[in-house]
């Protein structure tokens, strides 16, 4: 009898562990979700506009661009197409 008991306690303690783990991981989707719905949506024309001065910036401008741009990518606000786009003509200038 003890041994059904040990057996059923780790089968619970086990089943209890996987539910917490899967609402953990579900609620660091959500926390995702709404962190990038609180972001600012990407401004297309800002890049644009910046263009022209990144062409005079110095090294540690075009590094600093690159890693808000980076930061954004991560983010999910910039595609990978628009980030390569982007990175591009940072190191053209």
């Amino acid at each position: 009898m003890p041994r059904r008991m040990l057996r059923r306690a780790a089968v619970l303690g086990a089943t209890a562990h996987v539910a917490s783990n899967r609402g953990q991981a579900k609620g660091a989707q959500q926390q995702a979700a709404a962190d990038a719905a609180a972001a600012p949506p990407p401004m297309a024309e800002a890049p644009v506009a910046e263009a022209p001065a990144a062409a005079a910036a110095s090294p540690q401008d075009s590094y600093a661009d690159l890693m808000k741009l980076k930061e954004l990518l991560d983010a999910g606000v910039l595609t990978q197409d628009e980030f390569d786009a982007q990175k591009a003509k940072i190191l053209a200038a």
